[in-house]
């Protein structure tokens, strides 16, 4: 029995990371993709009120495709998890919810994840140009306000945003959605079961 669970838990966590982990993962997707910050917002309607909409979709972008570069190296916290994976373990997730499974993984590795993946989404922002792509939207934002007094200062706000842990926190909340859709899925469409080991768990589990 939990063999054949952490073969369906690794089958969904193949395909949520490979959803994710390419061009467009994040940001083709509606159900995922990496939104201005809400710190930021104000910025972003100023920028497209000035017409520079390229300035925050290209932050926007930059965003989303640093989570695509970090999100491959989940496999392996994820994959450590499933090992650790007990006997009541296995047997409270087959008779859960139909997202006990994402439960049990934000459980046992959420912490572990979000500390492997702050240091990838760091360099992988800096490689994408988060941080440049940043100073010119808030420039700009700014520039375009000087005019107004400290109306300028205040939408930029005291401190600028912790992107890296914005980043890294939706990163994992879109990973955590697709796994749960993947388990759904399992759940509840036997043509999703692709193995024998698969039909005879889930199946046991559905009579």
């Amino acid at each position: 029995m939990v063999g054949g669970l952490k073969e369906a838990l690794a089958t969904g966590v193949k395909k949520a990371v490979s959803s994710l982990g390419k061009e467009d993962g994040f940001l083709k997707d509606a159900g995922v993709k990496i939104p201005m910050p809400e710190n930021l917002q104000k910025v972003e309607k100023t920028l497209r009120a000035l017409r520079q909409d390229k300035l925050a979709d290209d932050f926007v972008t930059t965003m989303n495709r640093a989570a695509e570069q970090a999100v491959p190296e989940a496999a392996a916290v994820l994959g450590d998890s499933l090992k650790q994976m007990t006997i009541s373990d296995a047997k409270a997730v087959l008779t859960g919810t139909n997202n006990a499974a994402t439960q049990y993984f934000r459980r046992t590795s959420e912490t572990n994840l979000y500390a492997r993946f702050l240091p990838i989404v760091k360099a992988a922002t800096e490689k994408a140009g988060v941080t440049g792509a940043y100073k010119r939207m808030t420039d700009k934002a700014g520039g375009g306000l000087g005019g107004f007094g400290g109306l300028g200062a205040s939408l930029l706000g005291k401190e600028a945003p912790d992107l890296d842990s914005y980043v890294t926190h939706k990163a994992l909340d879109g990973l955590f959605l697709k796994i749960a859709e993947q388990e759904q899925r399992i759940r509840e469409n036997p043509v999703a079961r692709t193995t024998d080991l698969l039909q005879k768990v889930f199946g046991a589990v559905g009579k």
